[in-house]
């Protein structure tokens, strides 16, 4: 009996891994996705998924207009449970922020003019392709 249930423990871990890779692997998709078309709309791109420690992650960092951009990328099939941006809760708006603050002093930018930027990627749930891309400049 034992042996049973650690068996359906091991099933249900790994369950739990492949759908935390699967929204990791469609996560970075997304996250390449979003900087193609930001430097489509003049972006450059610094870096991408940039992390420290266990603080969390900016998604993409890039220049835009004399500002440096800290670009958080949020997906959704559709707007039944409301727009991507919405997601971006005060929480992941703090860490964010902090994080941001962390490559500032890191890289010495403390002159930088500073935004942060949201993109919202709506895509088809067939194929996975993005049906619709926005930007909001200055989201928070």
């Amino acid at each position: 009996m034992i042996v049973g249930m650690v068996k359906s423990m091991e099933n249900v871990e790994n369950k739990n891994n492949k759908s935390q890779n699967n929204k990791r692997r469609v996560g970075t998709d997304n996250e390449k996705i979003a900087a193609s078309h930001l430097v489509s709309c003049g972006y450059s791109i610094i870096e991408v998924n940039y992390r420290y420690g266990k603080y969390g992650e900016i998604d993409i960092i890039a220049r835009e207009n004399g500002y440096l951009c800290f670009v958080e990328v949020k997906s959704r099939s559709s707007y039944l449970f409301g727009s991507p941006a919405e997601a971006v809760n005060r929480k992941k708006q703090d860490t964010i922020k902090k994080i941001a603050y962390i490559y500032i002093k890191q890289h010495k930018l403390h002159n930088e003019s500073i935004r942060f930027d949201i993109v919202e990627l709506i895509f088809d749930k067939k194929d996975l392709s993005p049906k619709e891309i926005n930007i909001i400049k200055n989201a928070f």
